[in-house]
């Protein structure tokens, strides 16, 4: 009965996704001219280069609009919905709900990653007709840890998207802890520059912290740079990181409770 509720939530969800599609549309359109502006950054770093940092043209193609997919799945629209709900006070109701706010938020992110993922899988096969097409996953077993370290890259990064909105328990400026959040996870996750490219220094500050389990591990994966054994460790480590931001978010959801304010209502 209990599973039974959250499901039903995320099919609502879903339905307000496609009732409210305008507003996902514009927040899908900001995701996709930032990926376009990022592929033709990139083939102009490529143009006359075979490799660089081991990366040829057609894989950093791949990774280009798997950094896509993965950012698509939850989407600005998405991300504040959970802060608006704090700012706004609805928080409020929700906790004379018989339902656990962590478990309601992720079963709403679920629910609208299933639309918004496929509208993004949709765009990208749209644009993969214009550009031509990138390098598939070499086996079937390579595509099968992939899609696993997708969804783990989905619960990473509603686990982050999750402690950030709480943080507006104690500030009304939800787009400010928005904006923060998207420019450490861009920049760590590698969705702007593959961690390959960071110094030494820098990508082992990065291999230690949650962010690469949103991106570059599933890019590496899709791409066969991690395989196996690697493949799957990295895809164990990534779902570390899952179970410790759900608990990191249960946390900060019991402090937060203690000392709500409601802002503007």
């Amino acid at each position: 009965m209990v599973k039974r509720k959250y499901v039903t939530l995320a099919k609502i969800t879903m339905q307000n996704v496609v009732a409210y599609r305008f507003t996902y549309f514009v927040s899908l359109l900001g995701s996709l001219i930032f990926i376009i502006a990022m592929f033709y950054l990139w083939k102009a770093i490529f143009d006359n280069r075979e490799t660089l940092s081991g990366f040829s043209w057609n894989e950093m193609k791949a990774y280009i609009f798997v950094t896509f997919l993965t950012n698509s799945l939850i989407s600005w629209y998405s991300e504040t919905r959970i802060s608006r709900r704090i700012i706004s006070g609805d928080v409020a109701m929700d906790l004379l709900k018989p339902l656990d706010f962590q478990k309601a938020r992720v079963a709403e992110t679920m629910g609208a990653s299933l639309i918004e993922g496929c509208m993004a899988a949709i765009i990208i096969c749209v644009v993969l007709l214009l550009t031509g097409a990138i390098p598939l996953p070499g086996t079937w077993l390579a595509a099968v840890m992939f899609l696993l370290s997708l969804v783990a890259s989905l619960l990473i990064k509603f686990g982050i998207v999750y402690l950030a909105g709480m943080l507006c328990f104690w500030t009304a400026s939800g787009i400010g802890i928005a904006w923060m959040r998207a420019a450490v996870t861009n920049f760590f996750s590698g969705a702007l520059v593959p961690l390959a490219f960071f110094p030494g220094w820098l990508e082992k500050i990065a291999q230690m912290l949650p962010f690469q389990g949103i991106v570059y591990i599933p890019a590496s994966i899709y791409l066969g740079k991690i395989a196996g054994m690697d493949a799957v460790q990295q895809i164990g480590i990534q779902w570390i990181w899952v179970v410790a931001l759900w608990v990191a978010g249960k946390w900060v959801w019991r402090g937060a409770v203690k000392q709500v304010t409601i802002h503007g209502g």
